[in-house]
C-alpha cells in the first residue's frame, strides 16, 4: 500500500463496496496465466436484493457480466460447474432475493460443499432494524427473531456469515477469499445480505479495493508423515495408484503418471479423478468402483498397498468398503487432514503434485514387481473386450444402448472437448465406458481433465443446468472445444429452464437427452433387489398416463426454449445417432446456442462393473442373502 493513500476512506454503500472488491481479487490458472478470481454473477432480483445488491452490479456491468438466470437452484449449479471446468482456479457468484429465491440455493450449495467446490452465493435477507416486520417471504420462528431461512445454508457452507453492518465486510472478505481458494478448505461461501444493510453506507478504506492476487497454496508434506510413507510403499508387492479430484486441481495428472512409470505402479481413476490418465497407457487400469471397471476392480481386491491420491474414498470408489483386500495397507494423501485420516490410513497432508514429486524422489530406483504392473493392461483389455460387446449390441427392442450412446460421443471428441453428467446411470456409462485420449501437457490452463461427473452429491437436474457454466469457462480455456452433456428424460424434466437462459446468453454446447421412460436406474436398483417395480419408471407410475397416452414431446420442448434440436426417430440405429451428434455439434458452434439431441434408450442396457454398493435391503427381498454376505467381506477398519 503506497503512503499516499495510507487512511484514506472512500463512502460506499454495503453492495457497493462487496462489488467493488470483488473487482479486485485475482487469481492463477493452473497454467500461470492471472484471471479475475470472480468471473461473474448470475442473479434472479426481487425485491431482497434488485436495489442494494441489483445497483451496484449494474454500476459494473461492463467489469463483471451479470447473467440472468430462469431458476435459482439452476444457475447456482451451473456456477459450481464453471468452478469444476476450471479447476476451482474461478469463481461465479450467485444472487437471490429473500425466501424462497434464497432457499432455491440450499440444494446446489449441497452440491458445492460435497465436491469441494468453490461458489460465492449472495442470498438476500430480512431486515436487520426489523421496522416492517414481518416482511414479504420472512419466514417467523417463535424463539428467535434472529433466525431467518438463510441459516438453512449453515450445514452445507464451508463459510457462513450475515452482514448487519458495512464495516464487517472488512474483516470478513479476506475470509471470503480463503476458503474460495484454499485446496484444503475450499467449498461453498454465503454471505446473507439483510436489504437495509445492504443499501446502508460506510467510510471503506480505499486500500480494501487495491488489487490482489491469491495463488493457490501447495503445502509440502511433513517429512516425518513422508519417510513412514515410503516405508510402506517399499515393502509393497503389489502397489495401486488411486488418482482422485486433488490430482485434478493440483494439476499433478503429468506427476501421476510419471510416479506410475517411474516405479511400475499401476494406476486407476476415481470419478473425481477420471479422464487424467491416457486409456492406452500401459499402467492404466481403468476406473475405480461401484460404476467403474472390472479390470480397475480387480487390481483393487489383489493390491497389498493403495497409495490414494486427492481422494476422501467415498462408497462409490470403494465399493462400499469391499473394493479392497482386508489385509490393505492405506496410504493418504490430500491437502484436507480430514480426508487424509479416515479409514486409519497413513496420512499425508500435502499437495498432490509437491508430494508425488517428494514421494518419487524418496522411492528412488525401487520398482514393483513388473508381473503385477503387466496385470493391469491385461485386466484393462478384458474390460475394454467387454465395452467393445455393448457397444456393438443390440437392445431388446431395438432401441440403442447407453454404451452406444457414449461410444458415439467419446469417438467424436477431442482434448479440447468437456463431457459431463450428474445423476441416473449415465455416471457408470461414462466412468466406465470413457475412452480417455491424449491428455494436455503441463501449462494448460486447465488440468487436462475432460470430464465433470458429478456425483458427490448426485443432483438430479445438474447434467442439464451444468453445461451452461461449464461453457463459459471453456469458451475462456478451451475456445475451439465443446461441451456435451448426457442425461435421462427425469432429470430433464426436473431442471431444464436454463436451457433458454444459455440460448438467450448465446453460449453453445450439445445436450444428449436420452428418453427411457422415467427413472430407470432407481428402478434397476428396486427390482434387483426382489421388489416390484414401482413408481420409477412411468408405465409402473399412478395415474391413466401409465398407459403411455400421456408424453412429453421433448424435442418441441427444447426447441421452445430456444435450443437447436435433433430428433432421432424411435428405432434408429447406431449411425442414425451419431450423424445427429455431428450435426448438433455443428450447429451449436455456428449459432452459438445450444442443441438438444433427443434418442430413445433401452432402460436396462447398462455398463455394469458387479461391484457391491450398500443399500438398506429388507429381510423381505430376495436380494437381502446378497447383502448379508456383502456385509462380511465389508472391511471397517483398515
Amino acid at each position: 500500500m503506497g503512503d499516499h493513500d495510507h487512511g484514506a476512506t472512500i463512502r460506499l454503500t454495503t453492495a457497493q463496496a462487496l462489488v467493488r472488491w470483488m473487482l479486485v481479487q485475482r487469481t492463477e490458472l493452473l497454467g500461470g496465466t492471472q484471471v479475475p478470481m470472480f468471473a461473474g454473477v448470475f442473479g434472479i432480483f426481487g425485491h431482497g436484493n434488485v436495489l442494494g445488491l441489483g445497483t451496484a452490479l449494474h454500476e459494473v456491468r461492463d467489469q463483471l457480466p451479470t447473467w440472468r438466470g430462469q431458476n435459482e437452484q439452476g444457475m447456482a449449479l451451473a456456477a459450481v460447474a464453471y468452478a469444476r471446468a476450471t479447476d476451482r482456479r474461478q469463481v461465479m457468484a450467485v444472487t437471490t432475493s429473500v425466501g424462497p429465491g434464497a432457499l432455491n440455493l440450499v440444494t446446489a450449495a449441497g452440491v458445492a460443499h460435497a465436491n469441494r467446490l468453490p461458489v460465492l452465493l449472495l442470498p438476500g435477507d430480512t431486515f436487520v432494524g426489523r421496522a416492517p416486520d414481518p416482511v414479504l417471504q420472512q419466514v417467523e420462528h417463535y424463539g428467535d427473531p434472529t433466525t431467518s431461512v438463510n441459516d438453512a445454508f449453515r450445514p452445507v457452507s464451508r463459510y457462513f456469515d450475515r452482514i448487519t453492518r458495512p464495516e464487517q465486510l472488512i474483516s470478513t472478505l479476506p475470509q471470503v477469499a480463503r476458503v474460495l481458494t484454499d485446496p484444503a478448505d475450499a467449498g461453498p461461501v454465503v454471505l446473507a445480505l439483510p436489504q437495509d444493510a445492504q443499501a446502508e453506507e460506510f467510510d471503506f478504506p480505499v486500500a480494501m479495493f487495491r488489487e490482489r492476487l491469491h495463488r493457490v497454496p501447495r503445502p509440502r508434506p511433513d517429512r516425518s508423515d513422508l519417510g513412514q510413507a515410503l516405508e510402506v510403499l517399499r515393502a509393497a508387492e503389489r502397489p495401486l495408484l488411486v488418482v482422485g479430484g486433488g490430482v485434478r486441481y493440483s494439476g499433478a495428472a503429468a506427476e501421476a503418471i510419471t510416479f506410475a512409470e517411474t516405479h511400475g505402479v499401476p494406476v486407476v481413476e476415481t470419478v473425481a479423478g477420471r479422464t487424467l490418465v491416457p486409456h492406452e497407457h500401459p499402467l492404466y487400469g481403468g476406473a475405480l468402483g461401484i460404476i467403474g471397471a472390472t479390470s480397475a476392480n480387480n487390481l483393487a481386491a489383489a493390491a497389498d498397498v493403495v497409495l490414494a491420491v486427492g481422494t476422501r474414498l467415498q462408497d462409490f470408489t470403494t465399493s462400499s468398503w469391499t473394493g479392497f483386500a482386508s489385509k490393505v495397507r492405506l496410504v493418504t494423501v490430500n491437502t484436507a487432514r480430514f480426508d487424509a485420516v479416515k479409514h486409519a490410513a497413513h496420512a499425508v497432508v500435502g499437495d498432490a503434485r509437491e508430494t508425488l514429486t517428494e514421494l518419487s524422489a524418496g522411492l528412488g530406483d525401487w520398482v514393483a514387481d513388473p508381473v503385477w504392473a503387466e496385470r493391469s493392461a491385461r485386466e484393462r483389455a478384458n474390460w475394454d473386450d467387454h465395452v467393445d460387446t455393448l457397444r456393438r449390441g443390440v437392445a431388446p427392442d431395438g432401441a440403442l444402448t447407453y454404451a452406444q450412446v457414449v461410444g458415439i460421443v467419446n469417438d467424436a471428441s477431442s482434448s479440447d472437448d468437456y463431457v459431463l453428467t450428474a445423476s441416473g446411470g449415465m455416471p457408470g456409462e461414462l466412468h466406465g465406458g470413457w475412452r480417455t485420449g491424449d491428455v494436455k501437457p503441463h501449462g494448460s490452463p486447465t488440468s487436462g481433465a475432460t470430464m465433470d461427473l458429478e456425483y458427490g452429491f448426485s443432483c438430479m437436474g445438474y447434467e442439464v443446468v451444468a453445461p451452461w457454466g461449464a461453457a463459459m469457462a471453456r469458451q475462456q480455456t478451451h475456445p475451439d472445444g465443446l461441451v456435451t452433456a448426457l442425461f435421462g428424460d427425469g432429470s430433464y424434466l426436473m431442471l431444464n429452464s436454463e436451457l433458454y437462459s444459455a440460448a438467450f446468453a448465446g453460449h453453445p454446447y450439445v445436450a444428449i437427452l436420452c428418453d427411457n421412460g422415467g427413472y430407470a436406474v432407481i428402478h434397476r436398483l428396486q427390482t434387483n433387489q426382489g421388489a416390484d417395480g414401482f413408481n420409477n419408471m412411468l408405465a409402473d407410475s399412478r395415474g391413466p398416463g401409465a398407459d403411455g397416452s400421456v408424453h412429453v414431446d421433448f424435442a418441441a420442448h427444447a426447441r421452445s426454449l430456444g435450443c437447436a434440436v435433433e430428433d432421432v426417430p424411435k428405432g434408429a440405429g447406431v449411425e442414425e445417432l451419431r450423424a445427429a451428434y455431428l450435426r448438433a455439434r455443428a450447429v451449436a458452434t455456428q449459432t452459438q446456442r445450444p442443441a438438444v439431441v433427443v434418442c430413445r434408450t433401452h432402460p436396462s442396457t447398462w455398463t455394469e462393473a458387479g461391484a457391491w454398493w450398500e443399500t438398506g435391503v429388507p429381510e423381505s427381498l430376495s436380494g437381502r442373502a446378497a447383502y448379508d454376505e456383502a456385509k462380511q467381506r465389508q472391511v471397517r477398519w483398515l
